[in-house]
C-alpha cells in the first residue's frame, strides 16, 4: 500500500458532503488522464447521502465511466435488500449514464456459485488486469467489510476475483483480497457510533484479518477512510 490517508468530519452531512466530492474529484481527474475510469460501489445503508449528492452534482463525466459491484445480496434486483437497487434508487435513475456502462452483480443464476463465475468473466473482459481505479467499502460492526466476514471461506481465497460467501442472512457474492487489492484507490465509507471500535480495531488492533476482514484490504495503490466524528479513532480530532 503507497498510503493510508484518514478523513475526519465533525457529523455524517459534513462527511457526506466532503466524500462525495472526493469521488467527484478522483473520477474526473481519471477520466482526463485515461479517457474512462473503473468505479466499484459499495452497498449498505452509509454510502446512500453520498450516492445523493453524487446524483446531483453536474459536472461528473458519467459517459466516460463505468460502475460495477463489490458485493451483492443473492437476491432478485428488485429486492428491498439488493445493493444494486440502492444504488440505482439514490444514484442511477438520476444520471445520464450509458446502460452498458453499468455492471450489476448477477442474481439470476441457479447459483451463487454461477454468478460469481459470471461476474468474474465480465471483469476480466472489462477492467484491465482486474485494477480498479475506485472502488468503495463499508465496515461492519463485526468488521467485514465487502461481503468478507469474520471466518468465513471467501477470506482464505487466493486466485478468483469473485466468490460466493456466507453472510449472516443469506449468501452473497463478493469481491475478494487478490482482486481489492490491485485497486488504485479504495475508499472505506464509514459513520456512526457503532463503527468507533470496528475503525480503532481495523487501524491499530492486532486481529488476523480471519477474524477482522476489512484489515486484509492492502491495496497496491492508496486507501482513504472517510469517517465522521462517531467513527473516527480519538487520536484524530479533525480532518488529516
Amino acid at each position: 500500500m503507497d498510503a493510508l490517508h484518514i478523513h475526519i468530519y465533525p457529523d455524517e452531512e459534513t462527511w457526506a458532503h466532503h466524500t462525495a466530492e472526493a469521488i467527484r474529484d478522483l473520477l474526473r481527474r481519471t477520466v482526463e488522464q485515461q479517457g474512462r475510469t473503473t468505479l466499484a460501489l459499495s452497498g449498505g445503508h452509509t454510502p446512500k447521502p453520498v450516492y445523493t449528492r453524487l446524483a446531483r452534482m453536474k459536472d461528473i463525466p458519467w459517459e466516460h465511466i463505468f460502475i460495477y459491484w463489490g458485493d451483492e445480496r443473492y437476491v432478485p434486483y428488485e429486492d428491498p435488500r439488493s445493493n444494486y437497487r440502492m444504488a440505482r434508487e439514490t444514484l442511477l435513475d438520476h444520471i445520464a449514464i450509458p446502460e452498458d456502462h453499468v455492471f450489476p452483480m448477477p442474481t439470476h443464476f441457479e447459483t451463487p456459485e454461477e454468478g460469481a463465475r459470471a461476474y468474474e468473466a465480465t471483469l476480466r473482459a472489462t477492467v484491465a488486469g482486474g485494477r480498479f481505479d475506485l472502488i468503495l467499502l463499508g465496515l461492519g460492526t463485526d468488521c467485514h467489510t465487502a461481503s468478507l466476514f469474520p471466518h468465513t471461506p471467501a477470506l482464505e481465497e487466493e486466485q478468483r476475483w469473485v466468490v460466493p460467501n456466507r453472510g449472516p442472512d443469506i449468501p452473497r457474492l463478493t469481491f475478494t483480497y487478490p482482486l481489492i487489492n490491485r485497486a488504485r484507490t479504495v475508499y472505506f465509507l464509514v459513520t456512526g457510533a457503532s463503527k468507533h471500535t470496528p475503525v480503532r480495531q481495523v487501524l491499530y488492533g492486532e486481529a488476523d484479518r480471519l477474524a477482522c476482514p476489512a484489515r486484509g484490504v492492502r491495496p497496491e495503490g492508496t486507501c482513504h477512510w472517510w469517517l465522521d466524528a462517531a467513527a473516527g479513532p480519538d487520536v484524530y480530532k479533525e480532518d488529516a
